[in-house]
């Protein structure tokens, strides 16, 4: 049965992995298990152990703590009450994923201007929303 610490957990896991641009396959690779187990822990299906977890942090160059960010209602990303926040998930998006990589492999002039132009088309349209950064 799937427990919401471990779909969160799994979450987390796939988001990094996106973020990353790591397939299942080549992250199973990296800690020495199938892929299939990959998306077993992302899913929420197979509970990640504790050793896991360390080894997937390693391999996704995280701390261990970020697999939980957001979960705890301490913690400011949980049920955040700001309006001007952007949702926490909008980074496991393929589109979000796609626009940083495309941003990332241009220069830095391109980028400069891109980012004006997107600075003041959001002056435009809707007043300062501000990502969490964790």
């Amino acid at each position: 049965m799937t427990n919401h610490i471990d779909l969160h957990v799994g979450k987390r896991l796939r988001r990094r992995r996106r973020l990353l641009g790591l397939t299942q396959q080549s992250l199973a690779e990296q800690v020495g298990i199938r892929f299939q187990q990959i998306q077993k822990y992302e899913c929420g299906a197979n509970r990640v152990s504790a050793a896991r977890l360390f080894e997937l942090s390693e391999a996704l160059s995280v701390p261990i703590q970020y697999f939980y960010e957001g979960l705890s209602s301490n913690d400011p990303l949980f049920n955040a009450p700001d309006p001007d926040v952007i949702a926490p998930d909008v980074l496991s998006k393929k589109e979000t994923m796609d626009l940083v990589r495309a941003y990332y492999s241009m220069g830095e002039t391109p980028r400069k201007h891109l980012l004006d132009l997107a600075k003041s088309l959001e002056a435009n349209t809707k007043p300062n929303l501000r990502l969490v950064a964790r």
